[in-house]
């Protein structure tokens, strides 16, 4: 790997730690009993410029400008036609900053660049964008029924609050996204006492005030065991190993499909550090209460981006993408599968090929995950029950 890479990649993690310091710091001195709304947002928006232009230099200007273009498609175009202007503007620019990104850089001098907070930040605009198509329009009630009313965007918001939603610093390098109005009411002060009210409970009697500090250790911790995995098994399994010449030719087919598996899983662990740490981020500023479990414990899992326990012991292909980089599914789900007439599987899949970059490997795997879904989804539907009743009486 070359030290530029390196650089890029030390730099982001140094980034993102600054980032749960700050945050830290804006849960205890700017809550929302603390400071203005306004300030609240200047701050996380300010913050969120500053990591990222540090990060990433004069790329993050491709961020910005995607930013700010598609608000004003939001202040000047139709409520029936927002979503499809922003989608198709927004993915666009993002296909073309890959395109750059794989044939101009040759498939990038930079590992940790700027197409990946392009990604978070496309997520962000259209669901906004959707949001606000689905507040101002009547909607079908099969679309209802799968959808809550609750993140449903009835006016535009404000550019403050806007640059906010897309660039704040808990999100703005690693997301994950969420919605609009989870975050305006995370800012207002109100997501607690909202959460609250939508498990049954009308006054903060189980929960006052929770505190993440549990759940954000907890994280650190994963974090942490993450890191000494990635960096002890892809040393002893380099993944480049795999095109070396002699290995090609002294290893049996078998041999290097294995070393392939461990080369590939040993990669894993990297983005439980990431998506982990960018939890932890939200988190400690206060973001991502979701409610209270069977027991009046706070629950912190609003914006997970995964669950490895789930992801490591899944029993089905579905079952594993829905807890790998789940917000990211939900999206997907959102604003493609829901809404979809027909071959409603195909096009999501083809949209997450699409968003990912123009990798030819990316192709591969989605394209191919499309009969495998459909394969393991006809096999539940037609033998599910059959192996239930038999494990009842057995």
């Amino acid at each position: 790997m070359c030290l530029f890479c390196v650089f890029l990649q030390v730099n982001f993690v140094t980034c993102q730690l600054f980032a749960l310091g700050v945050a830290v710091w804006f849960r205890t001195y700017l809550s929302a009993s603390h400071a203005h709304a306004t300030v609240r947002h200047a701050f996380a928006t300010i913050i969120g410029v500053y990591l990222a232009v540090f990060c990433f230099g004069w790329y993050s200007v491709h961020i910005f400008t995607l930013v700010l273009v598609c608000y004003f498609i939001m202040v000047n175009a139709s409520r029936e036609k927002v979503h499809r202007y922003c989608f198709t503007t927004a993915m666009s620019y993002l296909i073309l900053c890959q395109i750059n990104r794989v044939y101009i850089f040759n498939y990038g001098i930079l590992t940790t660049d700027f197409s990946g907070p392009l990604m978070i930040v496309t997520q962000k605009i259209t669901t906004l964008a959707f949001q606000l198509h689905d507040g101002y329009n009547n909607l079908d009630n099969t679309y209802i029924h799968r959808n809550q009313f609750s993140i449903f965007c009835r006016k535009i918001p404000t550019l403050l609050e806007y640059l906010s939603y897309h660039l704040n610093f808990m999100s703005v390098l690693a997301g994950p996204c969420s919605n609009f109005q989870d975050y305006i009411a995370f800012i207002e002060g109100s997501h607690i006492r909202s959460k609250l009210k939508e498990v049954g409970l009308k006054e903060k009697r189980l929960v006052s005030d929770p505190s993440p500090n549990k759940v954000v250790l907890h994280r650190i911790c994963i974090c942490v065991v993450s890191l000494i995995l990635f960096l002890t098994i892809s040393k002893a399994f380099p993944i480049a190993y795999i095109v070396d010449d002699t290995f090609i030719n002294e290893y049996s087919f078998l041999t290097r499909l294995c070393y392939l598996y461990i080369a590939a899983m040993a990669n894993k662990p990297k983005y439980y550090f990431a998506w982990t740490l960018a939890d932890a981020v939200n988190n400690a500023a206060g973001y991502g209460f979701s409610g209270v479990d069977e027991k009046g414990n706070p629950q912190w899992d609003l914006i997970n981006n995964l669950n490895i326990w789930n992801i490591e012991m899944a029993s089905s292909f579905k079952m594993y993408i829905d807890n790998w980089n789940i917000q990211t599914a939900v999206w997907l789900k959102r604003v493609c599968y829901d809404r979809a007439p027909k071959y409603r599987t195909a096009l999501t899949f083809l949209l997450s090929a699409l968003w990912h970059g123009v990798y030819p490997g990316y192709y591969f795997t989605f394209i191919t995950g499309i009969p495998v879904m459909l394969a393991a989804r006809a096999v539940r539907n037609n033998f599910r029950h059959y192996l239930l009743h038999y494990f009842e009486n057995a």
